[in-house]
């Protein structure tokens, strides 16, 4: 893949890092770049998040890749790569940012979704020199740009002391939106974000309570949620609307036969009425 680089003064979706502190004069960038300023919202959270971060990372990012908001994240195991992965599903665009050169993608095993990046439309950002190798310190560094770049700033899950409560107080420092999901008080993987909701950042509950403050002109009617091809599949998605996501559980409520259901369970996921969160849970697309 082609590493280019560019002065951010020179771009216009790039010129919002004008003010950020320790301005890069370069970054280096594979992919491509959004030419305008479009609403942009960086997506950040543990590595290693519970079925209810997966959940919660999966459908506001892809929600808000399907109003046209351009996803930011670095790339990392767990929320980072959810968000950019369910962007790229979604159809959206979504740029990471690298706290390495980019000469070898950080981490190796996201190296895929990097190339996806890249296809999809986006692309992949590093204020390094293309061979400078990853080390700890420059992932804090980079997550100023990782805030810089965007209009506000998503926490997901993240625990009392994770590293992404630094991105929290760049994005603090750069005047920028701190949203941040509620989560279950005895998590340990919620109290990072609880926290910053007790020093007052925004709850988030739904991807509207986002839009409505960085980007309320795509608000649209909501459209009605879909029903299903036949009666089994409307009763899938009444059930989980309910809140169950057990596929055991779905299938007793629904009262239907373990093969028929199984086979609606395929075909509601192939049309992209659902999807899996592993370990047979299931939620609405």
């Amino acid at each position: 893949m082609k590493i280019n680089h560019i002065s951010p003064q020179e771009q216009n979706f790039l010129q919002i890092i004008n003010s950020i502190a320790l301005m890069p004069k370069k970054l280096y960038y594979i992919g491509t770049l959004p030419e305008q300023r479009m609403p942009t919202i960086a997506i950040v959270g543990t590595r290693k998040p519970t079925p209810y971060g997966k959940e919660v990372t999966a459908k506001i990012a892809g929600d808000l890749a399907r109003y046209g908001v351009v996803i930011i994240s670095g790339m990392a195991l767990g929320v980072d790569a959810i968000a950019h992965r369910a962007a790229i599903d979604s159809g959206g665009t979504t740029l990471a940012v690298q706290g390495n050169g980019l000469a070898q993608l950080y981490p190796s095993s996201n190296r895929q979704l990097g190339e996806d990046i890249v296809a999809s439309g986006g692309a992949i950002i590093s204020e390094y020199e293309p061979t400078v190798p990853a080390r700890g310190f420059q992932f804090l560094e980079r997550n100023r740009i990782v805030s810089g770049l965007a209009d506000a700033v998503l926490i997901t899950e993240a625990a009392a002391r994770s590293g992404t409560l630094n991105t929290a107080k760049h994005a603090l420092e750069q005047g920028k939106q701190i949203f941040v999901v509620p989560g279950n008080i005895t998590s340990p993987l919620s109290a990072g974000c609880n926290n910053l909701l007790k020093q007052g950042a925004t709850p988030v509950t739904c991807t509207e309570d986002i839009l409505e403050i960085i980007a309320p002109h795509l608000l649209q009617p909501q459209t009605q949620l879909a029903l299903g091809d036949n009666p089994l599949q409307a009763k899938i998605i009444t059930i989980l609307q309910s809140g169950v996501r057990d596929g055991d559980e779905i299938q007793r409520l629904s009262e239907s036969d373990a093969g028929v259901f199984a086979t609606e369970l395929t075909m509601m996921e192939i049309n992209g009425i659902i999807r899996g969160l592993g370990a047979n849970q299931w939620t609405l697309r």
